[in-house]
């Protein structure tokens, strides 16, 4: 079979490996489609995730629809359409039995945090254990619902937002998660989404998603103190800033763009002055559960893939992928 892997810095190929054997437990399954998140934009351009650096050839991928190839217990029936949840959780800690993401020592499909690395689905076939399984419902799309690990991410924010996610917010950035964010925020029934991008490519993009007024970020005036919740998903800190003024006063913002592993410079006395809270989010718990039912109830949601390309053009996948005035969520397609 073939299998995308990262050897490096800008060092892609797709190579001929054996297909994997599903253990007691785990099934295999033959890969439709797999989505391109910022982290495996960051593992090729980069060769690191962070302080995560390729170690070995590392096969990306943790958003992706499959259909089951082949359950050695018979549970699942060959050509099942399923997608999965990408992560094996660690050790339960006190204090937050409700927030399995959060305890240490899980892993996560497709990547390079731990050695040998934790193998990802960019790939022909790939081999899961039962428990990550979800199966689609009738009517949603092999290629919809590979957007359904990145559509948990964007409610497992508004869960961190909490009660005080009410009938308007700010989303600041517009790549495909606040773009997923926005869609969320509209399928909860958020009156009125707000957003705010340097691109206007990217504010096209969140109009068609339900983003009911949009505002250039460094032409256009973003409001001050006049929203509840504000999610900011570009992480560059001039817009964490800017999220901190556009909060309202006892208001809430939702840090959802991974903040790079430095020092940055950000204005938060804003924080203080108005009582906002700052809240960070972190992957997903059980919303992928919610974003297969979401994606197969509201299909406009799919409206963030803007680019399908085959396997053999991962590189070019990955480079447009990486220009954000020219994509929204691209797929590579198995």
């Amino acid at each position: 079979m073939k299998a995308l892997f990262i050897h490096g810095a800008e060092d892609m190929r797709l190579d001929e490996v054996a297909v994997p054997e599903p253990g007691e437990g785990e099934v295999l399954l033959r890969v439709r489609y797999v989505g391109i998140c910022g982290s495996d934009l960051h593992y090729y351009f980069h060769g690191k995730n962070g302080e995560n650096l390729v170690r070995e050839p590392f096969a990306p991928g943790h958003e992706f629809s499959a259909t089951v190839e082949h359950d050695p217990s018979g549970e699942w029936a060959q050509g099942t359409p399923v997608t999965a949840h990408p992560a094996r959780f660690g050790t339960p800690v006190d204090g937050i039995e409700d927030k399995p993401h959060l305890w240490p020592g899980g892993d996560y499909l497709g990547s390079a945090a731990d050695f040998p690395h934790r193998q990802g689905a960019a790939a022909d076939y790939v081999v899961v254990e039962k428990h990550m399984l979800r199966r689609l419902p009738d009517g949603l799309s092999l290629r919809d619902a590979a957007l359904a690990e990145p559509l948990g991410v964007a409610l497992h924010a508004l869960t961190v937002a909490g009660d005080e996610l009410g009938s308007s917010a700010l989303v600041l950035g517009a790549g495909p998660i606040g773009l997923l964010v926005i869609a969320a925020l509209r399928a909860r029934g958020v009156e009125h989404v707000a957003v705010g991008d340097t691109q206007e490519s990217a504010l096209a993009r969140a109009r068609a998603l339900g983003a009911n007024e949009t505002f250039l970020v460094g032409t256009d005036e973003v409001p001050a103190t006049a929203y509840p919740v504000v999610f900011e998903c570009s992480a560059a800190p001039p817009s964490l800033s800017q999220a901190v003024v556009s909060a309202s006063r006892a208001g809430v913002v939702v840090q959802v763009g991974m903040l790079a592993d430095a020092a940055i410079g950000v204005n938060l006395a804003p924080l203080v002055s108005k009582e906002v809270q700052l809240r960070g989010t972190f992957r997903f718990s059980t919303e992928i559960d919610e974003a297969v039912e979401m994606l197969a109830a509201h299909p406009s949601i799919a409206g963030v893939v803007t680019h399908v390309l085959p396997a053999s053009d991962a590189v070019a996948a990955f480079t447009t992928a990486k220009d954000s005035a020219a994509s929204g969520k691209v797929l590579i397609e198995f």
